[in-house]
């Protein structure tokens, strides 16, 4: 009995340490993201995944339309946007 849980520790320290390591801050990051993208408001410079620099003209639940240039404007899925430009 006590040889089969010594044989388990070290698979059960294995998933401990990949959860600590990898799962748990891709899900705060991620955690972020969605937070970023719930807070775009209209007039804030953005970055798209693109790399394109934007200013927010409109916001809807799954869209935004971005001014690129004078008189041109984009729509695009609000998960384009890669980073707001606080300043």
């Amino acid at each position: 009995m006590q040889g089969q849980l010594a044989n388990l520790l070290p698979l059960v320290l294995f998933f401990a340490l990949m959860y600590f390591f990898l799962i748990r801050p891709q899900q705060r990051e991620q955690k972020k993201r969605q937070e970023m993208l719930r807070s775009i408001k209209e007039g804030d410079k953005v970055i798209t995944t693109g790399g394109m620099h934007a200013v927010i003209t409109k916001v809807t639940d799954n869209t935004v339309l971005a001014r690129i240039a004078q008189g041109v404007e984009v729509e695009f899925q609000k998960s384009g946007v890669g980073a707001v430009i606080r300043e």
